[in-house]
């Protein structure tokens, strides 16, 4: 009976020890998938930090064309690059830092759920081959490619974005002069005092 004991705590140890080893593998192989795939986490942070500062730049753009007189708007645009420059200097360290000590926390219990340690080596192994390699080489001239395609030279979008600027033209010879009370006319230079 003792010797049954024995070999039971004996075997229900050998299991966790080995169930230990296993988990210990699984984590060492997803802290490694995790390394591989910090440029893709900063790159992640470059893009939203890029992405926060569009939304700026296009509305700093279109009131240098609507406020700013063509004398000044070369100086005012270059002082506006400066400052957008100085934005993502300044954010993108921070983003990309946060990203990348969020990672482990966020990417682990998905990995840990979705990949069994067999399949972590093959992930592993394929990331780390020539033929990958060679994908993620050519995989930025093909997006290029495609996107020259699709959308850079289609006629369609110019016939937009130069209705776009029309509209805005239109929308700008009716707005209110707040300085000096008057209000734009309808484009023949007439001006008509704010009520």
């Amino acid at each position: 009976m003792k010797k049954q004991i024995k070999l039971a705590l004996l075997t229900v140890a050998l299991a966790g020890s080995s169930m230990g080893a296993l988990a210990q593998d699984k984590a060492t192989l997803i802290k490694q998938f995790l390394d591989l795939q910090r440029p893709g986490i900063e790159a992640l942070a470059r893009g939203l930090v890029e992405q926060s500062s569009a939304p700026i730049a296009q509305a700093g753009s279109q009131y240098l064309q609507t406020q700013v007189p063509e004398a000044k708007r070369e100086a005012a645009a270059k002082a506006a690059d400066a400052e957008l420059k100085k934005y993502y200097d300044d954010a993108y360290p921070i983003v990309r830092d946060k990203a990348v000590q969020l990672a482990p926390t966020t990417l682990t219990p998905l990995l840990e759920q979705s990949f069994t340690e067999d399949e972590l080596k093959q992930l592993l192994a394929w990331i780390n081959s020539p033929l990958s390699k060679k994908y993620q080489d050519l995989n930025p001239k093909m997006q290029t490619a495609l996107t020259e395609k699709a959308g850079g030279r289609d006629p369609r979008l110019h016939r937009t974005e130069d209705a776009g600027a029309r509209h805005q033209r239109r929308q700008g010879a009716g707005r209110s002069d707040r300085r000096s009370g008057t209000r734009q006319g309808t484009g023949q230079g007439s001006r008509q005092e704010v009520t």
